[in-house]
């Protein structure tokens, strides 16, 4: 069994869009190489070859339009950073002016977003190697710099006939991530039903699958709702955005079934058992879209889902248990939980089976109704204003103190090289830029898996020179080292980094004999490289995740909000408020995912600079099951025939949203701390009504029972499942938001009043 694992997952990586991305970088550098070297013409192939490998970063998955201007792009910085070393190398003041220069404002770009970041990579790049290049006369450096261009637009002829190839490899490996990763979801879900011991441990843990969950479905939607044809989509289109709309679906049930945990244990106190079921289903799903995310990838056969079946029968019969053992109506409230929740996992089940039947290829599951006015509403499209820049030109921002942090360390780093004659002082800042990030916790991370992975490299680079000095080997394991380096610097860095190294080693064993002092030479400047970028990290203007917190609370309270108002909205005009319903509940869950990520950095900073923690965790969390109660209400009032909103309903979604506001105002000024809104008594008495109708409509079932009418008809079940839901959802969440309002106030006083 376990070779089969081990089987498995090679071949789900040899069939990765992750493989196929270094597939590419090992052709666009082959070829050119191979060709001009049987020429005798190495001084042309190497600028070809480096161009070519200089611009490969950007080519990450999205849509084809960006990832061609994102290439271009990088292309020119590229071309113009590398003339301007090479020209500046004579004379060592205006060469350490480009250094920091070039060093800050290519490194800014990355406020333009991720593939943005790719491109200010490919510039910093340039100019470390430009470091390697010697090129004196003008008509060499211009020589080098074209075909340097030469060689990025061949990675680009590269890259574009590779998607004609396998045009739609990306799109399936990101569905195979999402799904894969909503699965893991679910079945965490499954443990904080019966595991309150370990319940901090798993939220956290929650919260870094969301934030990946929703990363990859941003680029999918860039992919599939961008990147419509005029004449419609393919067949094959149709079926990646219906199992694309699946696993949305499928995430919002998953997040909307999170509970009041402590609720759950008080009425089950003793009677955890009852709940087995759903765990199991829970986790049976779970590993079933794990196994769909597989089958996408390798194209085997469905697995069965006769499991499916047995797991939903079982949880379907603990309900029926429940009441037999305890009777009503002590057993009612129990009983609308377990309902409840197995409504959400019906509903989930629902959705996995419309994920099989479009892998199926099922006709009656190839159409798909979305305007395209609408689809375009779903795309976050990223700012490309020059403003931006301006923006950020202050020490407020996290990317300009990281772009300033980032050229001091460059020029430190050249400077120590002259000062001490080191003979490649390029590796070290190549090291710097490679492993140098905006937060401390990341950059001290990538530290340690750098220095690992080098010195494995290293070890293994030894070894094979020990035993041969066969040139044309050496060739070969460089590129093919570079290959896989290139296929799992996003999964494994530590990785990336040994095979980053052999391949360093043989491309200059190739070039000269002395291996064995590169390779000393080479662990020797990573290792400096790392001490420099954490040092600089942790003492030029250091940007701890504490203090950047405010902003992404406050979009998140915000973004809350505007859900709130349209889940209301819907539970008014379910059939006009959809699309209003859909685009908040997106714009929600990336705020969320957001200040789930801030989090995780958070974490990764030294416990000294974790200034009230629990409190921030506190907060994070009570953002995260806010945004949960919003939808299950949100989903209950999609999947029911409900009936009007109530006046009392109203009054407790204006309450919670003015303890929304409250928390936003608590972040923004000393003023809004001691601001109350009205309606407190309102609140309390809606709240109040709203459990009296649950309690009316459960005497009249009571009353019913006594009289032997013990069927109980769907019509009375959903209003039942109705009053308990909302009026326990609604209180849940003027529980969470007034906790999150005194949260707030505290994280003003005790963090963020002294810095404002």
């Amino acid at each position: 069994m376990y070779l089969k694992g081990i089987l498995k997952q090679l071949e789900l990586f040899f069939k990765s869009s992750n493989f196929e991305r270094g597939l590419r970088l090992g052709i666009a550098i082959a070829i050119p190489f191979a060709l001009f070297f049987s020429f005798g013409m190495v001084e042309i192939a190497l600028p070809i070859v480096v161009g070519a490998f200089l611009n490969a970063p950007g080519d990450m998955p999205g849509s084809k339009k960006r990832k061609v201007n994102a290439i271009l792009i990088s292309i020119g910085l590229t071309m113009v950073v590398t003339a301007v070393i090479l020209f500046s190398k004579p004379f060592l003041p205006i060469l350490l002016i480009c250094i920091g220069l070039i060093a800050f404002i290519v490194s800014l770009l990355s406020v333009y977003g991720f593939r943005a970041s790719l491109v200010s990579f490919s510039g910093l790049l340039a100019m470390v190697i430009a470091f390697a290049i010697e090129k004196e006369s003008t008509a060499e450096i211009l020589k080098q710099v074209f075909l340097m261009g030469v060689g990025g637009l061949w990675y680009l002829i590269v890259s574009l006939s590779f998607q004609k190839l396998f045009p739609k490899k990306d799109q399936n490996q990101l569905l195979s991530d999402s799904i894969s990763l909503i699965g893991e979801f679910l079945k965490l879900r499954a443990n904080l039903l019966l595991n309150p011991e370990h319940r901090d441990q798993f939220l956290q843990k929650s919260f870094s699958l969301q934030n990946q969950i929703n990363d990859k479905q941003e680029t999918l939607r860039e992919l599939l709702l961008s990147g419509r044809k005029r004449s419609g989509r393919s067949r094959y289109e149709e079926k990646q955005l219906l199992i694309f709309l699946s696993t949305i679906k499928i995430f919002e049930l998953v997040e909307a079934e999170q509970m009041d945990y402590d609720n759950i244990y008080k009425i089950f106190n003793g009677r955890m058992a009852y709940m087995e079921s759903s765990k199991a289903l829970n986790e049976v799903m779970g590993d079933h879209l794990i196994r769909l995310s597989e089958v996408l990838i390798q194209h085997d056969p469905l697995p069965s889902k006769d499991n499916l079946t047995k797991a939903l029968n079982n949880a379907n019969q603990s309900i029926s248990k429940f009441i037999d053992d305890f009777k009503l109506p002590g057993a009612r409230d129990g009983a609308l939980i377990l309902k409840n929740l197995y409504d959400f996992q019906e509903q989930l089940l629902q959705e996995i089976k419309a994920i099989r039947r479009v892998m199926l290829n099922v006709n009656e599951s190839s159409k798909v109704s979305l305007k395209r006015q609408d689809a375009s509403q779903f795309l976050t499209l990223q700012e490309y204003r020059f403003n931006m820049i301006t923006q950020n030109l202050n020490l407020n921002s996290t990317l300009f103190r990281h772009s300033l942090r980032l050229s001091i360390a460059m020029l430190f780093a050249y400077s120590l090289g002259i000062f001490f004659d080191i003979q490649n002082t390029y590796w070290i800042l190549l090291t710097i830029i490679v492993i140098m990030r905006p937060n401390y916790g990341l950059t001290k991370e990538r530290s340690k898996d750098r220095i690992i992975g080098t010195i494995i490299g290293a070890v293994i680079a030894v070894g094979i020179v020990l035993v041969t000095q066969n040139e044309i080997l050496y060739a070969a394991l460089a590129l093919i080292s570079l290959v896989f380096a290139f296929a799992l610097i996003q999964q494994n860095y530590k990785s990336a980094a040994a095979l980053i190294t052999i391949s360093i080693v043989f491309v200059y064993s190739f070039i000269n004999p002395q291996a064995l002092e590169v390779i000393q030479y080479r662990v020797l400047d990573t290792f400096i490289g790392a001490v420099i970028a954490l040092v600089a990290n942790y003492t030029v203007l250091p940007s701890w995740e504490v203090f950047n917190l405010k902003q992404v609370l406050v979009k998140a309270s915000k973004n809350n909000m505007i859900y709130l108002q349209a889940t209301r909205d819907l539970y008014e005009d379910p059939k006009d408020k959809t699309l209003t319903y859909n685009l908040a509940r997106k714009e929600a869950f990336l705020a969320i995912s957001q200040l789930n990520a801030a989090f995780q950095r958070l974490t990764q900073d030294p416990k000294s600079k974790q200034i009230e923690f629990q409190l921030i965790y506190e907060m994070v969390t009570l953002h995260q099951t806010i945004l949960s109660a919003i939808a299950s209400i949100g989903n209950f009032i999609t999947q029911h025939q409900t009936t009007p909103a109530s006046v009392e309903f109203n009054i407790l979604i204006k309450k919670v949203i003015n303890n929304l506001k409250i928390a936003q105002t608590s972040l923004g000024n000393h003023q809004g701390l001691n601001k109350e809104h009205e309606g407190n008594t309102n609140a309390v008495e809606a709240k109040q009504k709203l459990l009296d109708k649950t309690t009316s409509l459960a005497e009249v079932r009571d009353q019913n029972i006594k009289l032997g009418k013990e069927n109980l008809d769907t019509q009375t079940l959903h209003a039942l499942q109705e009053a308990y839901l909302i009026s326990n959802q609604l209180s849940w969440l003027l529980s969470l938001t007034d906790n999150l309002k005194t949260s707030t106030k505290r994280y003003y006083k005790e963090v963020l009043k002294e810095v404002d």
